[in-house]
């Protein structure tokens, strides 16, 4: 990934034709969301035995590749692991401008009940602003707790994210002129966005949403999808095409994902509980199809 970032550095300082600048922006966007994919199993600790050498990691994928908060992002996507698809916990289907059940679907209002009613379509225009808002959202939190919680964490996490943002920024508009500076950026983020968002959406978009409690194999199995794999797959999704394997054993290395599904799918298969695994584009039409689906009562007279 460092490798990959320093390519895009290198051509950003010696390509003049500013199309291949735009193509280059693209292929900055695969690399951050690489170390996104660090950031994430840094997170759960799946890297070093060490918690501290997992949180530096996290800040440094975090904060400096990607100018987000990991601790923030880390917090909200533990309490997902925790309720994966729980209508009333899982605080990734509580979005205000998507629904995934009827009944969110009715109690919005205004623009977003429109865009609601027609989520299917507006969806990937939608994962176009993650990285917007993924970024927003950690200056707004890093200000919000600036003042509340000077723990030594907190403020060397902070110096990351600040960090992050000069060379990011100062890099860019180094070696690019003012207005190629801006169009490369934003063209960067909508990307950024757009691959992260939609990755991620393969693990639970369009499967079962849980109301009931269930035991801790079943919640994570019976709402979690599988891609089948392949070497570019498994680079394309950072390993978590192996989503079941990841949501029952969130701490194990995500090289160790393919000797463990040898395991639990046939386990599953015993036990009578659904392993469903599918494929890279048929998990986007059942992921549209649903968000379709549930709209529907919304466009009913």
């Amino acid at each position: 990934n460092v490798a990959l970032l320093a390519l895009s550095i290198f051509i950003l300082a010696t390509v003049h034709n500013f199309a291949l600048q735009l193509l280059n922006a693209l292929f900055l966007a695969f690399v951050i969301a690489q170390f996104g994919f660090v950031m994430h199993d840094a997170v759960h600790e799946a890297v070093f035995k060490s918690r501290t050498n997992n949180q530096l990691l996290s800040f440094v994928t975090g904060g400096l590749a990607m100018q987000v908060s990991a601790t923030f992002w880390g917090y909200k996507h533990i309490q997902h692991h925790s309720s994966p698809n729980h209508v009333d916990e899982d605080p990734d289907i509580q979005m205000p401008i998507l629904a995934y059940t009827e009944e969110q679907a009715l109690q919005k209002k205004g623009i977003a009940r429109f865009i609601v009613k027609h989520q299917a379509f507006f969806w990937f225009p939608i994962m176009l602003l993650t990285a917007f808002s993924m970024r927003f959202g950690t200056a707004r939190q890093l200000l919000e707790n600036l003042w509340k919680k000077r723990t030594r964490e907190f403020l060397i996490e902070t110096c990351f994210v600040a960090f992050g943002h000069v060379l990011y920024f100062g890099t860019i508009f180094y070696f690019l002129d003012g207005w190629k500076a801006l169009t490369f950026i934003v063209v960067n983020y909508l990307l950024t966005g757009m691959y992260a968002g939609t990755t991620f959406a393969t693990n639970h978009k369009a499967m079962p949403v849980v109301k009931e409690k269930l035991d801790f194999l079943r919640l994570q199995v019976l709402t979690t999808r599988n891609l089948k794999p392949n070497p570019i797959v498994n680079i394309w999704t950072g390993g978590l095409n192996y989503q079941i394997e990841h949501h029952l054993f969130p701490t194990m290395p995500r090289n160790n994902f393919g000797k463990a599904k040898k395991i639990v799918e046939p386990f599953c298969k015993e036990a009578g509980i659904d392993y469903y695994e599918t494929g890279f584009f048929r998990s986007y039409k059942e992921i549209l199809q649903n968000f379709h689906k549930v709209s529907a009562v919304l466009r009913k007279p």
